[in-house]
């Protein structure tokens, strides 16, 4: 039988390293990667353009606006004057007859002149023009102020956001990276374990063939290889998927690639005081930043709502560059002026818009300080995480070393018949379950503080914490 294990071991490890190529990777270069391929920290970037761009377009309301206009008219008839000659002759044909009424040549001439019409055309059945028109508004009541106020904070809170979201994925990368290095170390103490319970259970057949035990310890013994085989199993797919996890985090799609955490897990006892982070996550936290920033944004939307009683001021001016079937004297080639809107009286929409704008300032208000005081508790269970793993992992530093000493005087009292096989097995139980715990106490460390740093707004300062 081990014989049989054996070469099933060597034929794994063989065909896993022939197929999978070890790549080592710090955490340090793990971050970088991540850095360069995460869709999530691209995505966020391109929002951050994005808010600048509105900035940008919200700085060319202060510029005036040029256009260029032009336009080809065809009528269906001409367009002039019509006035009948008869308003003219009637009144002098009236003072003839006042001064010689027995005049009647001329009465008659006057008559026949006035059944005829005048015609005098102003505009040509075919009209074209073409200009520029410029207008720039000179004062807006404080609008425009507070709209660039307004496009500097979406970029803050872009900026923000952004920061979150590194915060996020680091916090990720801490999770999967350390959660693999993990998984290899509890694959390597399982392994331990199975040989130690493989070598007690070939020590258990040599002595039942001696006949210094009986068959039901040999049997005990036999479980708990295959308990351990099966935990080993276990953590070896445990691995696996932190392999793929890992992998899929930094963007690494080659299935021959098998990453090799050369970062130990870590422990640093040297932190500073848990009222040092509340200051901290006070002042940096991109969550508490943003509802700042939002905060500012309502004053200035309420200011802004205020500003609709104002006038707005422009002046304008048009060119005519060319013009064709249009006299002179009928549009001038050149216009200048100034001009105001003032809304007297919208049906109190104003009123309504800066009652909101209120609301909704208080509501941002409260909405922060209720964030700032969940953060405060988190911050709290975080730091206290931490100092639980260091005292977890320091306590079972010194119980490790006592179980190996108990293992190794079982391991002798069973030899000599002086123990039990159950003895054994427990013994090397607690030595596995301890080890394993340990692990897992500064697996906790590493994720809480990795936590502690994000809502704290201070994610850059994690390398300075790894040993």
């Amino acid at each position: 039988m081990k014989a049989n294990i054996t070469f099933y071991l060597l034929v794994s490890c063989a065909i896993q390293n022939s197929i999978a190529q070890e790549v080592p990777y710090s955490f340090v270069e793990a971050r970088e990667r991540l850095f360069l391929t995460s869709n999530a920290l691209k995505a966020s970037s391109a929002e951050e353009q994005i808010a600048r761009k509105e900035q940008e377009k919200i700085s060319s309301l202060w510029w005036p606006q040029i256009q260029a206009d032009g336009l080809y008219v065809h009528l269906s008839e001409k367009v002039e004057v019509r006035q009948p000659l008869s308003r003219y002759t009637d009144p002098a044909k009236a003072y003839i007859q006042s001064v010689l009424p027995s005049e009647k040549l001329l009465c008659g001439l006057l008559d026949e002149v006035g059944q005829y019409t005048l015609s005098f055309p102003l505009l040509p059945r075919n009209v074209s023009s073409i200009g520029l028109t410029a207008e720039w508004l000179v004062y807006s009541g404080g609008k425009r102020i507070f709209a660039e106020r307004f496009s500097h904070r979406l970029v803050d809170i872009a900026q923000m956001h952004g920061r979150q979201v590194s915060a996020a994925e680091q916090v990720m990368l801490v999770k999967r990276y350390y959660g693999l290095v993990l998984a290899i170390q509890t694959t390597q103490v399982c392994h331990e374990h199975y040989k130690g319970a493989l070598a007690h259970y070939e020590h258990a057949v040599k002595l039942e063939s001696a006949g210094m035990i009986d068959k039901a310890a040999r049997l005990l013994s036999q479980v708990n290889l295959r308990e351990a085989k099966r935990e080993l199993e276990r953590a070896r797919s445990a691995e696996q998927t932190g392999q793929l996890a890992l992998k899929e985090l930094l963007g690494i799609v080659d299935d021959s690639i098998r990453i090799m955490p050369s970062s130990p897990l870590f422990i640093n006892t040297h932190i500073p005081m848990e009222m040092v982070f509340q200051e901290t996550m006070r002042s940096h936290n991109p969550t508490l930043n943003n509802m700042h920033f939002e905060e500012s944004m309502a004053s200035d939307k309420l200011r802004m709502d205020y500003s609709a009683y104002l006038p707005e001021i422009a002046v304008f001016g048009k060119q005519t560059l060319y013009a064709q079937g249009v006299p002179s004297n009928l549009l001038p080639r050149t216009i200048v002026g100034v001009g105001f809107t003032w809304n007297l009286f919208d049906g109190l929409e104003r009123e309504r818009q800066i009652a909101q704008a209120r609301i909704a300032k208080q509501s941002v208000t409260w909405s922060r300080l209720q964030a700032e005081s969940e953060l405060s508790v988190l911050v709290t269970e975080l730091y206290s995480t931490m100092q639980q793993a260091i005292e977890d992992a320091e306590l079972l530093k010194t119980t490790i070393i006592l179980n190996e000493e108990v293992l190794r005087m079982q391991k002798a009292a069973f030899a000599e018949g002086m123990a039990t096989s159950a003895d054994v097995i427990d013994a090397e139980n607690m030595l596995a379950d301890s080890r394993l715990a340990r692990l897992a106490s500064f697996y906790a460390y590493d994720v809480a503080l990795a936590g502690l740093l994000s809502v704290c707004g201070i994610m850059e300062q994690l390398e300075t914490y790894i040993e």
